[in-house]
């Protein structure tokens, strides 16, 4: 599943990404217009594709666009595709990623959003300013880590 992130090429709208330092996730917030979704709430970094970019020059372009941060692919431990937040019978993917700390410490910061900030994983899932569906495709990666987890330690 997240070969197909990285190189493959099929229609999609977007990528959003869970970026976690040191166990914490990195968050935006969100303008304060009336004019877009989720005006003034938390959200993760990524956007709208453009073009014929695969899911992960996407989320690439949008992160740097947004953080100034370069990612590769060896930051990426996790993705799956789902419908679209904002388009019906579309997809979207999401991924998560590790950051670390020099990578957070060198942001710059963009135009998109009034700030940004690492908080506690369970901050952002707990969080009523936090958009909805990324707190549930978070929850579904974490669910899936652990299972994982648990089949690995059932078969000791």
């Amino acid at each position: 599943m997240l070969e197909d992130c990285l190189e493959a090429r099929f229609e999609f709208t977007g990528c959003k990404i869970a970026l976690i330092c040191d166990g914490q996730i990195l968050t935006i917030l969100r303008d304060d217009k009336e004019n877009i979704p989720w005006p003034n709430m938390l959200e993760l970094p990524g956007g709208g594709c453009e073009g014929d970019e695969s899911p992960f020059e996407c989320v690439t372009r949008e992160v740097y666009e947004e953080l100034g941060i370069h990612l590769t692919e060896d930051c990426l431990c996790w993705s799956k595709v789902y419908p679209s937040i904002l388009y019906e019978g579309r997809q979207s993917v999401f991924m998560v990623g590790q950051l670390s700390q020099d990578q957070f410490d060198s942001i710059t910061f963009g135009d998109k959003g009034q700030a940004y900030k690492l908080m506690s994983i369970e901050g952002f899932l707990n969080s009523k300013q936090a958009v909805p569906q990324l707190q549930g495709r978070l929850r579904d990666y974490l669910e899936t880590r652990n299972d994982l987890y648990n089949r690995n330690n059932d078969t000791k």
